[in-house]
């Protein structure tokens, strides 16, 4: 079958999409969870620390596999285990289950979304590449808008445990979506990597100056993220006032922020390196960051002046990460998951830690959050600037210098 790049976008932003689904569904349900397991909320917000920490781990188990058996087993085998994972959370009812099946829950996630950007990069290299995973991203930006006001509306209908049924039920969508639309993209002839190579290829990708200035960048945004995401049931609901059935639309606005800074990087990338945009979007996030800690330390933080601004920062997140990866892969294209894994758990754990930061501590205000956010965007900026050096800046990079990359073979055809 023939591979277009709609079609690999659409394919590949349904599997990412898993993530979101996973994470954001059950944020309005978070109070009446905490209630079932008899915990506080803030302890309950650990299981999306926990969540990111196991899928972090899933990516660097699934990521090598996938360079060695190839894209479509790893896939299909995370979606089962994320399938029977959701389906055994409907049953919790204390906070120690609850983490542990999150875990497993998130192992399996992250064998199967390590897939998507290798997969991209199997058929497509350069700025078609970037392209790509910017209209990717920006169709899995319908998830993360979505899925609040699903869980909201399960939680309406039922309660909590409804909304990982909706969970086992998208996975079962997922296996019968690429074990039946998407062909192996990993080619029959690409070698294969013993344990020790993958150990060597883990290490390049760690000693690559360039590449880890992307992946910092990518993890610091990613923290910021989630310093945000975690702390957004107690910040909006509680501290703030909002009722369960107006946070999705509170929550949501970010996503579509997030949408339209998609859409824009596809246009910048025309006349801008990648990298230049990522060096925007960093900038900006850390102006925004000082902003909402000015804003709590003079008591003038409230939901009309912090929305905004998250939503500035949130949407920044369009112009740094499709750029980092497609800047990444263009140094590891011969071990993409690989390389595509170690970004991931890096990004992922960073994404956790912030969590615990912002909840761990049970601190009844913005504080934690704000502060988190700063310290993340600043470390951001320093990585891209210290250690991609001149690429960093967009003069001389391998993605500016591909010419548009294009299509492997021009509309590759794989069976």
């Amino acid at each position: 079958m023939t591979l277009d790049a709609r079609r690999v976008a659409l394919l590949v932003a349904a599997n990412t999409a898993l993530a979101p689904f996973a994470i954001d569904a059950y944020l309005p349900a978070m109070p009446a969870l905490a209630e079932a397991v008899g915990a506080s909320i803030h302890h309950t917000e650990l299981s999306i620390s926990v969540f990111l920490f196991g899928f972090a781990l899933g990516q660097l188990i699934g990521g090598p596999l996938s360079d060695r058996l190839g894209r479509k087993p790893v896939l299909l085998g995370g979606l089962v285990i994320f399938l029977l994972a959701s389906l055994m959370l409907t049953t919790v009812d204390s906070l120690a289950e609850l983490l542990a099946w999150r875990l497993v829950q998130a192992l399996g996630g992250g064998a199967c979304v390590v897939n998507s950007a290798a997969i991209v990069r199997d058929c497509f290299s350069g700025r078609e590449a970037a392209k790509v995973m910017s209209t990717m991203a920006m169709i899995m930006m319908l998830a993360p808008l979505a899925a609040p006001a699903v869980g909201s509306g399960l939680l309406y209908l039922a309660d909590w445990w409804l909304i990982f049924v909706f969970l086992a039920v998208y996975a079962a969508f997922l296996l019968w979506l690429m074990g039946t639309r998407l062909p192996e993209t990993r080619a029959a002839d690409a070698p294969m990597a013993s344990p020790r190579q993958v150990l060597r290829n883990y290490a390049s990708v760690l000693r690559h100056r360039e590449g880890m200035g992307y992946v910092l960048a990518v993890a610091a945004t990613f923290a910021g993220m989630f310093a945000f995401i975690t702390a957004s049931p107690f910040l909006y609901m509680t501290h703030y006032g909002v009722s369960p059935a107006m946070y999705p639309v509170v929550f949501g606005v970010n996503v579509v922020v997030m949408a339209a800074s998609n859409r824009v990087n596809i246009r910048l990338l025309r006349r801008r390196a990648p990298q230049q945009n990522m060096r925007l979007g960093l900038g900006v996030q850390f102006v925004v960051a000082l902003s909402l800690v000015a804003l709590v330390a003079t008591g003038l933080d409230s939901l009309v002046t912090v929305v905004p601004l998250i939503m500035l920062f949130m949407g920044m997140v369009g112009l740094i990460i499709p750029n980092a990866i497609a800047s990444l892969l263009e140094h590891f294209s011969h071990m993409s998951a690989t390389a595509t894994a170690l970004l991931g758990s890096i990004q992922f754990t960073c994404g956790a830690l912030a969590g615990v930061v912002v909840s761990g501590f049970e601190i009844d205000s913005a504080w934690p959050m704000v502060l988190t956010m700063l310290v993340v965007s600043l470390a951001g900026n320093l990585a891209l600037r210290g250690l991609a050096g001149r690429a960093g800046r967009g003069s001389s990079s391998p993605v500016e210098r591909a010419e548009g990359g294009g299509l492997t073979g021009g509309g590759r055809s794989l069976s």
